[in-house]
């Protein structure tokens, strides 16, 4: 009888402790809107190196940019405070999904293969990569960078890219856009790739210098940029998407395309030829 007794007993333990397991293997189901609003802030993960995108405005030391209004967008429709945090090209997606960050608004590509790790918002912005070479190394198509030391930003989907579209190239990876291009002037690859409204930046930065570079007309590829979201987040994706949305509907999207890449901004991008209104990519 006690014996009986005893059996049975372990086999309640054996049952409650795999039931336990189970329990604490299931990924927790939260409410990502209610956590943002119960601590009273939003925090976005932004670069702050990636000219008009997120950079230190040097008046104000603080970081601003297209895609910082864009977290202050989705911060003012939750009524929350905005809080940037600076991470690397890298560090996004861990920072994202360990839960460091609620939001990735730093010049994140959207693409196939980052959709098994995180969710994408609507296309925020539509570009391409291109390379920028110095003028007297005679380059003007991407078959003459075949075999050359080609730089870039380290974690970017350039990094893919240049294996995928230059042979035998060898790619040399830096932690910001900054770097990338100072290793350029000093010579240490042949050329520098980076989404062109980067680029484009990067050649107002070097003033004078400028006119000793130039643009390679080919596309690497075509660049969706957009907001990042922990994964199963529906409800936050569906708040950040009907704010970009609106933003388009109302003229808003239109208006913060002006103000960081319009005629009357350093980088002088021509008319924005691309709505905020899908998240499907080439």
């Amino acid at each position: 009888m006690q014996a009986d007794f005893r059996r049975k007993l372990r086999q309640f333990a054996g049952v409650a402790t795999l039931s336990a397991l189970a329990l604490s293997a299931a990924p927790a189901s939260a409410d990502q809107i209610a956590d943002i609003k119960a601590k009273g802030q939003l925090v976005c993960g932004v670069l702050g190196t990636d000219e008009p995108f997120s950079f230190v405005d040097p008046a104000t030391r603080e970081i601003v940019g297209y895609d910082v209004d864009m977290c202050n967008a989705v911060a003012k429709s939750l009524g929350v405070k905005p809080v940037l945090k600076q991470i690397s090209v890298a560090a996004r997606l861990p920072e994202l999904q360990q839960g460091h960050v609620d939001l990735l608004a730093a010049s994140l590509t959207h693409n196939k293969e980052r959709e098994s790790q995180i969710d994408f918002s609507l296309s925020t912005f539509i570009t391409g990569q291109k390379a920028m070479v110095r003028k007297e190394s005679g380059i003007t198509t991407l078959g003459q960078l075949d075999g050359k030391k080609i730089l870039t930003v380290k974690g970017s989907t350039m990094e893919s890219n240049i294996a995928a579209k230059i042979k035998n190239a060898t790619v040399v990876s830096f932690d910001n856009s900054p770097q990338a291009l100072l290793a350029l002037e000093q010579g240490k690859g042949v050329a520098y790739v980076n989404d062109e409204t980067s680029l484009v930046s990067n050649l107002v930065k070097l003033g004078p210098a400028a006119k000793d570079y130039t643009l390679v007309p080919q596309y690497l590829s075509s660049e969706h940029l957009a907001l990042g979201i922990r994964k199963g987040e529906t409800g936050f994706r569906n708040q950040v998407n009907q704010v970009l949305s609106k933003m388009e509907t109302d003229g808003d999207a239109q208006k913060l395309y002006d103000k960081w890449f319009g005629p009357n901004t350093k980088m002088k991008f021509p008319p924005r030829a691309f709505k905020i209104s899908t998240d499907k990519i080439d």
